[in-house]
């Protein structure tokens, strides 16, 4: 069965350039123009990856409340910004509400194609892990990969892929510090300090939300990143 991506863009001819290129690439494609269409379809049927506008229509920031709705939804539904907007502001606030990556427009179709199917191979890793790593547990801390789903004493913690490799990366050698490029390298992304540290803060206040005494992610000041148990 071909994969699904859903395209949420306001402008129709750079909507059917995306879609025609998709096509091309072998996905089944479907588009939408503003956010109450996408979100009405997401709710028929998930896609498999969505691409979305920040702006779209009438609302400036229409992109980002769909991710928002979205992600309460459907935490481990890929989703990328395509956006004319390409100010950091922009990208770590899409970032920070759970989009899996943030691409501008500027960007060529076949950059765009690369960056998809690399965030399909991160989704394929996690659905077809190493039989000895399908459950990985660390003290409180139970990451299921075959389920794609982590929890901590018990309770499900809803993280995106980004974060779900991150804290992957970082519990697999408890005690190891993980510097930016290698937390880019596990979770196949290409980020900068900022959006990393974003990331990082997003993990920990989801863990606070269910433990508000959580440490095991700290910070190595000027190194990187480690898990404790």
């Amino acid at each position: 069965m071909k994969r699904l991506i859903a395209i949420v863009e306001d402008e129709p001819a750079i909507r059917d350039n995306y879609a025609a290129a998709f096509s091309r690439e072998g996905f089944a494609v479907r588009t939408y123009p503003d956010r109450k269409q996408a979100l009405a379809a997401c709710a028929a049927r998930l896609p498999d990856l969505a691409v979305i506008d920040i702006s779209l229509g009438d609302e400036p920031e229409g992109g980002f409340e769909l991710v928002r709705e979205l992600r309460a939804r459907a935490p481990e539904l890929p989703i990328i910004f395509l956006t004319a907007r390409d100010s950091e502001l922009d990208a770590v606030s899409g970032l920070r509400l759970g989009a899996d990556d943030f691409l501008t427009k500027d960007l060529s179709l076949p950059h765009l194609l690369a960056r998809v199917h690399a965030l399909f191979r991160r989704v394929d890793a996690l659905r077809r892990p190493a039989a000895v790593e399908q459950v990985l547990r660390r003290g409180a801390l139970t990451l299921d990969t075959e389920r794609m789903q982590v929890s901590w004493d018990g309770q499900i913690v809803l993280l995106s892929l980004t974060e779900f490799w991150i804290v992957h990366a970082l519990a697999r050698h408890p005690g190891h510090v993980r510097n930016r490029q290698q937390l880019m390298d596990a979770a196949n992304v290409v980020l900068d300090d900022n959006t990393i540290t974003s990331h990082v803060k997003r993990i920990r206040r989801k863990f606070q939300q269910l433990a508000p005494q959580f440490d095991a992610l700290q910070t190595v000041y000027g190194m990187g990143y480690r898990w404790v148990e």
